[in-house]
């Protein structure tokens, strides 16, 4: 049994080829996930801990902002905490540093020096030591205000050189500077632009005062702990400061680093998800329909005395064998795209050397285990099958088929499996708490994708015997045939029309949520912005008070009014703490902002030591009219506030659901170094908008990271963000779409091999070759716009139920991208015809005395 079962396999290579080819895609994604994911992570823990000091000292911070709303707070230190550090025993080195990331680069044609791929601009002091990540390789040391060393990365890619004039745009003001130096990175370069400057220049220029330093690092003498150390420093300066060893300041920096790196990992482990999901049912199509083609063949093996299992386990081996030769290639496929992540990092400034990959022993096993289990799971149903023929098959060609007992019961089960989704996702649907609707719509997901696949062989008669009715009379006899064929096997034709339903429910589903977010936010930012211009910087980042000043003089503005993001930890009444970024903002917010009150008014919410809550948080929280709230800034500083207004938490100011607003008084008062993170604009009576927008455009044309948006923009904003995952759900798409069109090749071309004799009597007897190709490709067509079609219809009520779990977050639009639909039934089309066309090709070809005569 063991040589039949190799002897068969080799046999059968060409037709398992398209199958194998599933495989290695699933694996390929998965191992080069991992093997970049390793390779990275090694990398810069590596660099963490070859540049970390041994104890670093910073300002005490009672929690970490969120990096995308930022008061723009620079912490500090003070500088002659130097002298103490350097005073305690053990100590071999300590400096100060003074390093900010608010600051922007331009530079003499006013472009923008630095990353535009989300890594930072760091602006520093420059200072020697053994462990800096760069050293000056031209040029000398800045010396002195308006000197300034680059690193080489970025002064190749900026085209800068030495004596090059630059201006930088800091948090006390703009200043010039002349670049006197190159230092280049001794290691990896994490993608981020250095700019360093003398320290008195950078304390008085980046933080805009003297003495002050925002870290003090310290080295300790050979043989001594970084522990021992750390506890000898924070015993000499006392509990007002915060204290990190080396690990400790290695490990929150590589935690940073993962938060970007587990996106490229998760979305390719999705795209190994949608190929293995979809290349099941490709294995069990194949190892169905070649176990009957053999049914005479199994038939005489059991006539011949081998037992159910060996010829179970011969089924087994056969999908073994598949599963290993599809690993192996999809490893060595794997290391190519792990290879190919790399160099694209490099295009972004990441520079990691591929020759330093990290090849892992997880790596391989978990190929070996998504690919050989993915292929024994798919294939033991048709091994199940393959032992159930009996000896007597021999004797016939009758082929292994599903019985009307079988099919009875997946109509039992798939009721059950629809009604258990339904329930789920209806419960979705009228849940009012976020995260339960959410936890029922997943699930309504999941059971209503495994009532498709269980349900979709059930549906094969009726719907095709509709979608092509008309064959009949627009093709005749071909167009008949066609049908039939198609209707012959409907298990086949579910399981091959399930793998592109995945893909397309996907898509269908998420263009919905989609747009039915785009469209709600359209409606929020037309009821809420009222101003006529917000000048914001990208990503939100704050900038400094000179901008403001800009903004404010431009003529033919009659309100300016700022926003500032407030990060705090309000103490609830049940005496647990939540941590909200709130907004302040200034007078006038009335004029540009339309805020809906349940309670209180603006005038309320903006007076000193007053808040306004959303009116949803708030009962959520026991909280309501005249609440005292006490709250803790991220500098440490600490208030008691009162609720003095209720919104709906309807705005685009905010960035959660709490809606926290404050006055920008209190902001500057508890706040003293933040920043404005937007401008309100409105144009005076009797301006044109299109004119001041002109003239707030030059007088920040200096200035180039903030940006003059309207309403208009702000949408377009919005939609560019929603479409970075509709780009994503169509990236995953079109690999279902791939290994979809895989499947239905395959189960054309053994479907041709299945049916030799009856195309050879079919020639025989006038049909062209033409009419053959066409008989093919309208099997195919068909066959694809069915699984269009419960795809869509899965793709639909997933939107809906989406659309209703939005609505809970305040998004209570519904959108149908009718365009998306029509795209994806012609889309359908297309993939039925590129499907049939090797297939259609080679029936076509054949030897019509050598079909007829095939057994």
């Amino acid at each position: 049994m063991f040589r039949a079962s190799l002897r068969s396999f080799l046999a059968h290579k060409g037709r398992m080829l398209l199958s194998a080819l599933a495989v290695l895609l699933s694996v390929a994604f998965v191992a080069g996930s991992l093997i970049f994911s390793d390779t990275v992570n090694r990398t810069f823990d590596r660099l963490f801990a070859s540049t970390a000091a041994d104890v670093t000292v910073t300002p005490k911070q009672a929690f970490s902002e969120d990096n995308r709303f930022t008061s723009g707070e620079v912490p500090t230190l003070p500088a002659s905490l130097l002298n103490r550090v350097t005073a305690v025993n053990g100590i071999a080195d300590a400096r100060i540093d003074i390093s900010v990331q608010n600051a922007t680069v331009v530079d003499a044609r006013g472009r923008q020096v630095g990353p535009t791929t989300g890594a930072p601009t760091i602006a520093t002091n420059w200072s020697v030591w053994p462990r800096s990540p760069v050293k000056l390789t031209s040029g000398h040391a800045p010396h002195g205000d308006g000197q300034a060393l680059i690193d080489a990365d970025t002064a190749d890619k900026k085209h800068l050189r030495i004596g090059d004039t630059l201006r930088v745009i800091a948090q006390p003001g703009t200043f010039p500077v002349r670049v006197v130096g190159i230092a280049t990175f001794t290691t990896t370069n994490p993608g981020a632009a250095l700019l360093f400057l003398d320290t008195p220049t950078s304390q008085a220029r980046l933080i805009g005062r003297t003495g002050v330093a925002t870290s003090v690092d310290a080295d300790a003498v050979p043989g001594l702990s970084d522990a021992a150390l750390e506890r000898r420093i924070s015993a000499a300066l006392g509990p007002g400061y915060g204290y990190t060893t080396q690990a400790q300041q290695a490990k929150s920096d590589a935690a940073s680093l993962a938060t970007f790196l587990d996106v490229i990992k998760y979305v390719m482990l999705g795209f190994a998800g949608i190929a293995v999901l979809v290349g099941v049912f490709l294995i069990v199509n194949t190892f169905s329909m070649l176990i009957a083609q053999r049914t005479r063949e199994l038939g005489l093996l059991r006539a011949l005395g081998a037992e159910r299992r060996q010829v179970r386990r011969s089924v087994l081996l056969e999908a073994l064998l598949l599963g290993l030769a599809g690993s192996t290639l999809g490893l060595a496929a794997g290391v190519g795209l792990a290879v190919g992540l790399i160099r694209l990092m490099g295009v972004f400034g990441m520079n990691i050397s591929a020759a330093e990959m990290v090849f892992r022993w997880p790596t391989p096993a978990a190929a070996y285990a998504v690919g050989v289990l993915v292929t024994l799971v798919a294939a033991y149903l048709p091994a199940r099958r393959a032992a159930r023929v009996s000896p007597m098959a021999a004797l016939s060609d009758v082929e292994v088929a599903g019985t009307g007992r079988s099919l009875r019961a997946r109509a039992v089960g798939g009721a059950v499996v629809t009604l258990l989704a339904a329930g789920a996702l209806a419960g979705a649907a009228a849940s009012s708490d976020a995260s339960d609707a959410a936890s029922l719509l997943g699930l309504g997901i999941l059971l209503s994708l495994i009532a498709g696949v269980v349900v979709g062989p059930l549906l094969v008669r009726p719907v095709i015997r509709v979608l092509g009715g008309a064959f009949p009379r627009i093709f005749g006899p071909v167009g008949r045939i066609s049908q039939r064929n198609a209707l012959r096997n409907p298990r086949r034709t579910g399981a091959t029309a399930s793998a592109l339903m995945i893909g397309l429910a996907l898509v269908t589903g998420m263009s919905i949520a989609g747009a039915s977010m785009s469209r709600s936010f359209d409606h929020q930012i037309d009821k809420a912005l009222g101003a006529d211009f917000v000048v914001q910087g990208a990503n939100f980042t704050p900038f400094g008070k000179e901008i403001t000043d800009t903004v404010r003089t431009v003529p033919g503005t009659s309100a300016v009014v700022p926003l500032r993001y407030a990060p705090v930890l309000l103490t609830l009444p049940s005496g647990s703490t939540a941590k909200l970024t709130g907004a302040a903002i200034g007078a006038g917010a009335d004029r540009v902002v339309n805020l809906e009150y349940v309670a209180g008014n603006t005038a309320r919410t903006l007076a000193p030591g007053r808040i306004s809550l959303a009116d949803a948080y708030a009962a959520d929280h026991r909280l309501r009219i005249g609440s005292r709230v006490p709250v803790l800034f991220a500098n440490g500083r600490r208030a008691v506030f009162t609720v003095g207004a209720l919104t709906t938490g309807n705005g685009s100011l905010f960035s959660d659901n709490a809606a926290l607003l404050m006055g920008l008084s209190t902001a500057e008062r508890y706040l003293p170094g933040s920043q404005d993170a937007a401008l309100y604009v409105n144009a005076a009576p009797g301006t044109d908008p299109k004119a001041l927008r002109a003239s707030l455009e030059k007088a920040l044309k200096p200035y180039p990271q903030v940006a003059v948006r309207d309403q208009a923009d702000y949408k377009a904003l919005v939609r560019g963000q929603i479409s970075v995952l509709l780009n994503l759900v169509y990236g995953l798409l079109g690999l279902a779409i791939v290994i979809a069109v895989l499947g239905v090749v395959n189960t054309l071309a053994l479907s041709v091999v299945e049916r030799t004799r009856e195309i050879g009597l079919l020639r025989a007897i006038g049909l062209s070759r033409f009419q053959l190709r066409r008989m093919i490709r309208l099997e195919s067509v068909v066959i694809a716009v069915f699984g269009a079609v419960l795809g869509l219809g899965l793709g639909l009520v997933w939107g809906l139920a989406s659309h209703e779990v939005l609505a809970l977050k305040g998004m209570k639009a519904l959108a149908i991208p009718w365009t998306t639909v029509a795209a994806v039934l012609a889309g359908s089309v297309v993939v039925g015809l590129v499907a049939a066309l090797l297939p259609a090709l080679r029936a076509s070809r054949m030897n019509v005395l050598a079909a007829i005569a095939h057994e």
